[in-house]
């Protein structure tokens, strides 16, 4: 096993920067199950954490090959950092912009009045257009995170993962977003 001191870490290295193709695969055989096990504690998604894992082994070896690693004998700790950081980018990347999402609330589909008992097509339309208005003022992470809930049908588990978050976070967030709608919507109605 390659470990953070090993003199076959160092000839390993050697081998990858000299080009020989075996060497890059026993340095994937090595690391795969070490960053994937990382990813996937991380993760949670095992889609996400194969892309992780083999975007962690492309960058590793490319670093390799351009002799980018100031110590061979680091090799373990430098492929663990590479993978960290992707994690955070990714982490990241997930939270600061959350994207924009539509509620569909803005363009109403045909109703006649018997879809919605007690309601004219009309009072139908204009309780859409206030709540459509109430959903505009949110966060755009609260917004997202409704939008998952409500239209994709995730639970707080799968949107955590998808936002990189705590599920704890998701259902907070979500119980302050539906409390902020139903308050506005009344003042509204």
């Amino acid at each position: 096993m390659v470990g953070p001191d090993s003199e076959r870490g160092k000839e390993l290295v050697r081998r990858i920067q000299a080009g020989d193709p075996a060497s890059e695969d026993e340095f994937v055989r090595i690391f795969y199950p070490r960053i994937m096990a990382l990813a996937s504690y991380h993760l949670r998604d095992i889609d996400t954490s194969l892309e992780i894992t083999q975007e962690t082994l492309l960058s590793v070896l490319q670093a390799l090959r351009k002799s980018r690693l100031r110590d061979e004998e680091k090799l373990s700790a430098f492929v663990g950092a590479t993978a960290r950081n992707l994690l955070k980018n990714l982490y990241h990347k997930s939270v600061q912009a959350p994207p924009m999402v539509s509620l569909g609330l803005e363009v109403a589909p045909a109703m006649t009045p018997d879809q919605v008992p007690g309601l004219s097509v009309e009072e139908e339309l204009e309780k859409r257009s206030i709540v459509g208005a109430a959903l505009k003022t949110l966060r755009p992470m609260d917004r997202r995170i409704l939008f998952l809930t409500l239209s994709e049908g995730l639970n707080p588990q799968e949107i955590a993962i998808e936002l990189g978050v705590k599920p704890e976070i998701v259902r907070n967030r979500k119980s302050r977003a539906l409390k902020f709608i139903r308050r506005k919507v009344k003042k509204m109605i």
